[in-house]
């Protein structure tokens, strides 16, 4: 029997109470033991480290916004608190640490942030080494300035990649011991708004999900230099659909074989087949969350499962995954999760 613990990061306005934590049991292909995990305000977004040994939280606290670290018990999952990072102002709106446990990145939609972090051999979060504060613009009317809405790591580590909703840009950032210095800059078609970033495992393609057209822009990566160049730009909704969609999240399997990207309002993850040579995208089909504002999903560690979270009707869905056609089939909906934004699993079983 395999059973994987997963963590959701939730929003704190209504119902929940922080950080959730929850069971797949790939035998009986369900969800179960929903509970609360860390009581903390608005972890929105948590990333699990490689080793499985910590989990970080963006947080709110009061006036101040930051970033809260765990370590995870091994067999149960329990997190327990190590420390915190705060500034003043709004919280961060995602986390992403890098493969040694070393380096801990946060991106703030609110104070046009984006902010790196080093840690110690326990996990422990020390000051802020770098913030980087952006400036800029954008023609759409939630674009009056920049929205940092991801912080990560390429798949080399050479640098850090951040997106900016506000401005329409993808900013590559050379990663020197946590201090963060600008190598790049990629623009996006004006108003597009891009907002979450996936690499191919060949480290040669990027996907970029834009949040305000509703598309994935697939972009050679030159990581000499952290350099991108689109190559296409393919939607994510149907041309007749009419009403507001906010795109969300993007994911890629980890054979590069298929992407899936998420719809908030048309309600759906969208898959793609990846042309191995090229890296251009073919749309396979669309399948429902089967609830409302689907903010973020993610593959389990088995791949066989793709989990969704709808945040506005407090829902996580469970689909099968057919890792020859990449498509997905309902097996479980209505699994109950307070505003749940985003969900991670620790890789062992």
């Amino acid at each position: 029997m395999t059973k994987y613990t997963g963590y959701v990061g939730t929003y704190t306005k209504q119902d929940s109470k922080g950080v959730y934590q929850f069971t797949l049991d790939t035998d009986n292909k369900e969800l179960s033991g929903v509970k609360l995990a860390a009581e903390l305000g608005n972890p929105t977004y948590v990333t699990v480290s490689d080793d499985n040994k910590n989990l970080y939280a963006v947080t709110k606290d009061g006036e101040n916004g930051g970033v809260t670290a765990f370590s995870i018990h091994e067999e149960t999952g329990e997190l327990t608190k190590l420390n915190d990072q705060f500034a003043a102002g709004s919280p961060p709106c995602h986390v992403s640490v890098d493969h040694e446990t070393n380096t801990v990145v946060t991106a703030n939609y609110h104070t046009t942030k984006i902010a790196s972090y080093l840690t110690n051999e326990d996990g422990f979060l020390n000051p802020a080494t770098s913030v980087v504060e952006h400036e800029g613009t954008g023609p759409h009317e939630r674009q009056e300035k920049p929205h940092m809405h991801y912080a990560g790591f390429t798949p080399d580590e050479k640098y850090v990649i951040a997106i900016d909703l506000g401005s329409d840009r993808v900013i590559t950032y050379v990663a020197d011991n946590g201090k963060l210095n600008e190598a790049q800059v990629f623009n996006t078609a004006p108003g597009s708004g891009p907002r979450h970033i996936t690499f191919h495992p060949n480290q040669k393609i990027a996907y970029v999900m834009t949040e305000l057209s509703s598309e994935v822009l697939v972009l050679q990566y030159d990581e000499k230099d952290g350099s991108f160049t689109q190559q296409q730009a393919i939607s994510t909704i149907p041309t007749d659909f009419n009403e507001t969609n906010d795109g969300s999240a993007i994911h890629i399997s980890s054979d590069g074989q298929f992407v899936y990207a998420g719809n908030r309002g048309h309600n759906t993850i969208a898959v793609y087949k990846v042309d191995q040579d090229s890296g251009e995208l073919t749309f396979i089909d669309w399948t429902s969350t089967e609830g409302n504002w689907p903010r973020d999903f993610v593959l389990d560690p088995s791949e066989e499962f793709l989990i969704a979270t709808n945040q506005k009707s407090n829902t996580m869905t469970l689909f099968e995954r057919d890792k020859e056609t990449g498509k997905l089939t309902l097996v479980q909906s209505d699994v109950y999760v307070p505003e749940p934004v985003c969900v991670k699993f620790t890789t062992g079983a």
